[in-house]
């Protein structure tokens, strides 16, 4: 199942990021497709921040430390920047299985994952609106759970 969602601006982006969070289950992993500038940070961001139920939680971006872990209830985020890696091998080393088997996990480039991408997941697809603040969003489901869910989301979005 996939879904398109016509995002207005940065609001709309953190109100979608907070509806998925707030659905959010353990084993849950989130793929976060989309070129330089394009939100998938302050996508993850907000996420972690509904989730945490903290407007103002610290989420500092993974670019150079990899990953971020926010120890939450009820469940953890691990958020994964896989920009700087350049072999999935070197995946392993960031205790990724841990991640998909205990947390959610927010993983920006995905692409350099390759075998490894889980079959059941989330990915979302961000790409430019009709002005510079807006968006679209593709929500693409893997597997009946995730289907589910993106069947209850409203699209219309701020």
């Amino acid at each position: 199942m996939q879904k398109t969602i016509e995002i207005k601006d940065q609001a709309g982006t953190e109100d979608l990021a907070a509806r998925l969070a707030a659905v959010a289950g353990k084993g849950d992993v989130i793929l976060m497709h989309g070129t330089l500038g394009m939100g998938k940070s302050a996508f993850c961001r907000a996420y972690i921040r509904a989730l945490a139920n903290n407007p103002h939680e610290e989420v500092p971006s993974p670019t150079f430390t990899l990953v971020q872990i926010y120890d939450l209830e009820p469940v953890p985020v691990w958020h994964f920047d896989l920009y700087r890696l350049s072999d999935p091998e070197e995946v392993h080393e960031l205790d990724i299985e841990d991640a998909f088997s205990e947390a959610v996990s927010l993983i920006e480039w995905p692409d350099r994952l390759e075998y490894l991408t889980p079959e059941t997941r989330l990915d979302i697809y961000i790409e430019p609106g009709p002005n510079p603040d807006a968006r679209q969003i593709k929500l693409v489901a893997h597997g009946d759970e995730w289907a589910k869910r993106l069947a209850t989301l409203d699209g219309n979005m701020a």
